[in-house]
């Protein structure tokens, strides 16, 4: 079972490139993308039982990654966000846990990361999903 991942990224290349990389590294399908605050927050509410992990960037065409994470708080235990920035600085990353992020990780030198991130995850929704 594939990880229905949603992304919230405003640069075409990096999200492209981005999910040319987890689609083949992580066993994840990208169900969706948005570009804004607004576009993001309004399908991933919309649409609970739709997808298992939302990655978010900070800054965005219009609003912030923020806004998405406050919007997305009372989510299911299981989904899982998590924000992929250029500006993952101790203190955001302290803002975005506060939000109830699962996990922060910079664009510049944490992509393995996330893709190791995203194959835990998968590993552990597939378990999870066996078990209900």
């Amino acid at each position: 079972m594939k990880l229905r991942t949603y992304i919230v990224e405003d640069n075409a290349t990096i999200r492209e490139n981005l999910i040319g990389t987890l689609e083949e590294l992580a066993d994840v399908q990208a169900i969706g993308t948005a570009e804004t605050e607004d576009a993001g927050k309004a399908w991933l509410t919309a649409n609970p039982a739709e997808w298992d992990l939302a990655i978010i960037d900070l800054f965005l065409r219009q609003g912030s990654g923020l806004g998405v994470l406050e919007a997305c708080r009372k989510r299911n235990k299981t989904q899982k966000m998590v924000v992929l920035s250029n500006y993952a600085t101790p203190d955001v990353r302290m803002r975005c846990a506060q939000l109830g992020v699962d996990a922060v990780f910079d664009k510049s030198n944490e992509i393995e990361a996330l893709v190791d991130y995203c194959i835990e995850h998968g590993r552990n929704h597939v378990d999870v999903n066996r078990i209900s």
